[in-house]
């Protein structure tokens, strides 16, 4: 044999050896990190592609992997509907709907508290292709607002930074009745608080980046169905703008979805807990949570939820946004830092006034949203208690 034909037969088995195929019953589903998918007949192949946007289809790697129709299997469980498209981040989920439902000539109704990103994707991409985008008060009767070419209701409850709650059965029943399908962004509550298909609503969103993963280290988003019929269209606008989920957030967010229980009951309780103490406390002016009866919405809420997540606002009893940075920089316990749902507790002044057009929000104190991590609570409130002291007793 010559040295050529050594190395050619090493080239060869460098790309064919230690290909297994042979599935290892293992407790946690292996990640699949795959593009090409291969099959044994030009027949397979092309009936794959025939199925390709059909439910756990195995056809190309940006369709999707074992390991993600796991993931999506599970979560249309968990949220009690037909089908579930995994993207690759949270925002991405929020916009998705919007791309495969809404055409040019399409009116959408948008709660004026949704998720900022989604506001600035509605404005600056989804309104450039003719769609007429209304945002309603998130408190007010939606029904009169419903026209002949409204095709979306988009509803997130409770509402960014300022946790309005909506009356999603209502809402709901007034968007079947007129044809008009309903999304419902339920990120802060994940299924296991609220599950807006039992309540009514066609489309589920959320940033599994939050609670599902749960420690800060993943990007993904879940877009859930009530009705099949709807999966299709997802499925389809999921592949033209090319999205695909990396197999290692998804493993992240199988992994955390088995802890997310015992994880959020932590998350919530705590939550609830620092919302009452630091309600009456000194530099405190106002706590927004709506599992406290203090909150207007409380009595909706207490209908439609089984419990809160670790989330929610207090206004600072100063209108000086340098007192508020001050208040968070002083604490020791609370990061600062974007997104929310992972283990460690974190901070983060807001001025929803500039992402307001239904709505209006006056308030000149300044609010500063909290998310209560897995830390002890009494740890937090210690923090919490020398932050205020230092910095509000001063202002």
């Amino acid at each position: 044999m010559t040295a050529r034909s050594t190395q050619t037969d090493r080239d060869t088995l460098l790309a064919h050896a230690g290909r297994q195929t042979r599935v290892v019953p293992t407790v946690n589903m292996p990640v699949h990190r795959a593009s090409t998918i291969l099959f044994d007949t030009i027949a397979e192949l092309d009936a794959a592609k025939a199925r390709r946007f059909q439910k756990g289809t195995l056809f190309y790697g940006r369709f999707g992997t074992p390991d993600v129709f796991a993931l999506e299997e599970a979560i249309s469980e968990f949220e009690g509907g037909a089908g579930t498209v995994a993207v690759p981040s949270g925002l991405a989920a929020c916009v998705l709907p919007l791309v495969a439902f809404l055409k040019p000539g399409d009116h959408v109704l948008v709660a004026d508290t949704v998720y900022e990103p989604t506001r600035t994707s509605l404005n600056a991409f989804v309104r450039r292709n003719g769609v007429e985008v209304e945002y309603y008060d998130p408190r007010a009767d939606v029904a009169p607002l419903i026209r002949g070419n409204t095709r979306v209701i988009y509803l997130e409850s409770p509402g960014s930074q300022t946790f309005e709650v909506q009356d999603i059965p209502a809402i709901a029943a007034a968007a079947r009745a007129r044809g008009v399908i309903t999304v419902c962004d339920n990120t802060w509550a994940t299924a296991l608080f609220c599950r807006p298909l039992a309540l009514g609503c066609d489309v589920v969103v959320q940033a599994a980046t939050k609670y599902i993963v749960g420690h800060s280290d993943a990007m993904l988003g879940l877009v859930t169905v009530a009705d099949m019929a709807l999966h299709a269209p997802l499925r389809e606008a999921a592949n033209w703008m090319g999205y695909s989920v990396a197999p290692d957030e998804v493993y992240l967010a199988a992994r955390g979805l088995r802890t997310l229980a015992v994880r959020l009951a932590q998350h919530g309780a705590t939550g609830l807990e620092l919302a009452r103490w630091l309600e009456g406390r000194p530099g405190v002016a106002r706590v927004i949570h709506p599992g406290l009866p203090s909150h207007p919405d409380h009595a909706i809420w207490a209908r439609d939820f089984t419990g809160a997540s670790g989330l929610f606002a207090i206004l600072l009893d100063t209108t000086d946004r340098a007192v508020a940075a001050r208040f968070c920089e002083s604490l020791t316990l609370f990061g600062i830092g974007f997104s929310w749902g992972g283990f460690e507790s974190l901070v983060l002044p807001g001025d929803p006034s500039h992402a307001r057009t239904a709505t209006r929000w006056d308030e000149k104190r300044q609010l500063v949203r909290i998310h209560a991590g897995l830390e002890n609570a009494d740890d937090l409130k210690a923090d919490l208690a020398q932050a205020l002291a230092g910095c509000l007793a001063a202002a």
